[in-house]
């Protein structure tokens, strides 16, 4: 296991900060955003002076009904290899539904959605892993996410589902204790209970991140400075095992420098305290013992595997076809108006889909800046009236010119000087004429006459 040390998430905003912090070890990045061939200026001078660099990937869906999609797979092993990375990292997670094991159009979450604690969803999970493993040339580790919503129905803890994980897979985990502390918050689980039932030795690193508490539901922001109940989870973890890394995650609002060192030090002081209280790296009889009592009983030694794969069967289409239903019905209800799917609860997902709405529309604004530039304070709820109903289906930046097509069909906004501003922005980017009989083709008639004034 690669020892770590003490690391940030590597953002552009904050590139000049973090190459003038001390003691920072190593840094992740989005995977997504950086490119192998132009790699940061800021990220290769870091690289050049020893810092590791963990590649950390948002859309492979290893949590989805489909099997992962070579592309995106091919895309995070070149990132790995540019970057020199010991380990790459994903998310136990499904990011997208529909398509062809449902008949139906497909749909992006643009939001990492959980995993139903099922066999099915389990069987599915280790056999995407295995290929996302077989594909990577540095081995893989999976993070727990923080959920809003639980599903109904589900047969195992998170612990259980984790250690089960590993044994079939051999996958290593990121865990993230403030997504611990977020679904202690919204779902009601123990986070101690948790940690008692992981198999500690697997852990690659860990995630610690802000967030905020509003009407009762925790909202993992990493846009809010590290709270106490999550540096207290972080302490519980390393009172059973040291971790080979800790990380501070920070997407938005980022503060001053001296904040960023001050919750670094505050992490430091966590885990130094745990290394004095004898934390280990899971070779102790202690760890040993929690992690047998933890096993699921499928799990231990000699124990029948009931009503579950053998480790490296191929899972049943039928079984990945009852997945793709069940996330396509929820993907649904949260992003495209249909009733929700029977067990869930109705509040949480109002609650979610006004969530996925609102990152939607940030993500769209780093995307496409000049559309809130353009629309100015009624950017996001003109916005949230485009994506009720719609889910999004190619990507971020289709989405934009999208939201951009739909708001120049109807003639808005209603600021003429405006709406010729939106008007050059679609029109800049709308690529070739289209054909006369193309949809796109009206919309390009009137966006002629939107630059004339409408004559």
């Amino acid at each position: 296991m690669v020892r770590l040390g003490t690391g940030i998430g590597w953002r552009p905003e904050i590139a000049d900060d973090i190459a003038r912090l001390p003691g920072i070890d190593w840094v992740e990045v989005v995977a997504e955003n950086i490119c192998p061939d132009h790699v940061p200026d800021a990220l290769r001078r870091l690289r050049e002076r020893g810092t590791t660099v963990v590649p950390h990937g948002v859309s492979l869906g290893l949590g989805g009904a489909e099997r992962p999609d070579p592309g995106r797979l091919r895309a995070l092993a070149e990132r790995a290899e540019a970057l020199g990375s010991p380990l790459v990292t994903e998310h136990i997670a499904f990011v997208r539904a529909g398509g062809p094991l449902t008949a139906s159009p497909a749909m992006e979450a643009g939001h990492l959605l959980p995993v139903p604690r099922t066999r099915d969803a389990l069987d599915v999970l280790c056999e995407n892993v295995r290929i996302a493993q077989d594909a990577l040339p540095v081995p893989l580790a999976v993070e727990n996410i923080a959920a809003l919503i639980s599903w109904p129905g589900e047969e195992m803890t998170e612990g259980q589902f984790l250690a089960e994980l590993v044994e079939r897979t051999g996958v290593r985990l990121l865990i993230d204790v403030a997504n611990l502390h977020t679904n202690h918050v919204n779902r009601g689980e123990d986070p101690a209970k948790a940690l008692d039932e992981l198999p500690t030795s697997a852990i690659a690193y860990v995630h610690v991140a802000g967030g905020v508490e509003r009407d009762g539901v925790w909202h993992d922001s990493h846009a809010h400075p590290v709270t106490q109940p999550v540096l207290d989870v972080l302490a519980e973890l390393c009172a059973r095992t040291m971790p080979p890394g800790v990380l501070l995650e920070r997407d938005e609002d980022f503060p001053a420098s001296e904040e960023l060192a001050g919750e670094l030090d505050a992490i430091r002081a966590v885990t130094a305290a745990g290394a004095g209280g004898g934390g280990g790296g899971g070779a102790g009889a202690a760890e040993a013992s929690v992690r047998a009592s933890a096993m699921p009983d499928a799990l231990m030694p000699d124990a029948p595997v009931p009503d579950a794969l053998a480790p490296d069967a191929p899972v049943p289409d039928a079984v990945r076809e009852r997945l793709a239903l069940a996330q396509a019905s929820l993907l649904s209800a949260l992003v495209g108006d249909t009733p929700p799917p029977e067990g869930f609860d109705r509040r949480r997902l109002r609650v979610q889909s006004a969530a996925l709405t609102a990152k939607r529309a940030s993500v769209i604004a780093k995307v496409a800046p000049e559309l809130p530039e353009i629309l100015g304070t009624g950017y996001r709820p003109a916005f949230a009236r485009y994506a009720d109903g719609r889910p999004m289906t190619g990507g971020y930046r289709r989405d934009a010119m999208s939201f951009a097509e739909h708001l120049l069909a109807d003639g808005r906004p209603d600021d003429a000087a405006a709406r010729r501003r939106l008007t050059r922005w679609w029109q800049e980017r709308s690529g070739p004429a289209p054909l006369p009989s193309h949809p796109a083709a009206r919309l390009a008639r009137r966006v002629r006459l939107a630059l004339s004034g409408g004559r």
